[in-house]
C-alpha cells in the first residue's frame, strides 16, 4: 500500500474529505456504458485493493449496492462525489476508483478503454 513517503498520485473528492492515494498513475481507465456508470459519469481505474490507500479510515462515505449487490459504491457524505467501489466478497482483491477525481493532467495520460456493459459486455 502506498505511504506518505512514496511517489504517486492522489484522487480527492470535491471537498477534500476523502483522498485515494495510488502508488502510480493509472495507465488505463475504463468508460463503461452500463446504466449505473453512465448516470454516475465516471471513468474507472481498476487496481488491487492493496495498491490504494483510502484516507481517512473509516472513510466518511455512504454506500450503495446495485443489482447483484457484489460491490459497494462509496460517495463522500459531504460533497456527494462518487469516490470508489469495493467488493463485498473478501476473496476479491480488486477495486475501482473514480478516475475523474484525479488531476486532469494525470487522467489525460491514461488510455481510455470502452466497455459495452449495456449490451455485449465486450470492450471495443
Amino acid at each position: 500500500m502506498p505511504n506518505g513517503n512514496e511517489a504517486g498520485v492522489v484522487a480527492t473528492c470535491h471537498c477534500g474529505a476523502i483522498a485515494l492515494r495510488l502508488a502510480a498513475p493509472p495507465a488505463e481507465v475504463t468508460h463503461c456504458n452500463c446504466s449505473l456508470c453512465r448516470k454516475y459519469g465516471v471513468l474507472w481505474a481498476y487496481l488491487p485493493i492493496a495498491a490504494v490507500e483510502i484516507a481517512p479510515l473509516p472513510a466518511p462515505t455512504d454506500t450503495y449496492a446495485w443489482n447483484g449487490r457484489n460491490v459497494d459504491f462509496h460517495r463522500c457524505r459531504t460533497c456527494g462525489c462518487l469516490t470508489h467501489w469495493l467488493p463485498r466478497n473478501p476473496a476479491r482483491t480488486g477495486m475501482g476508483i473514480n478516475a475523474r477525481l484525479l488531476d486532469p493532467e494525470v487522467l489525460a495520460r491514461a488510455t481510455v478503454r470502452y466497455r459495452d456493459a449495456a449490451c455485449t459486455g465486450l470492450f471495443r
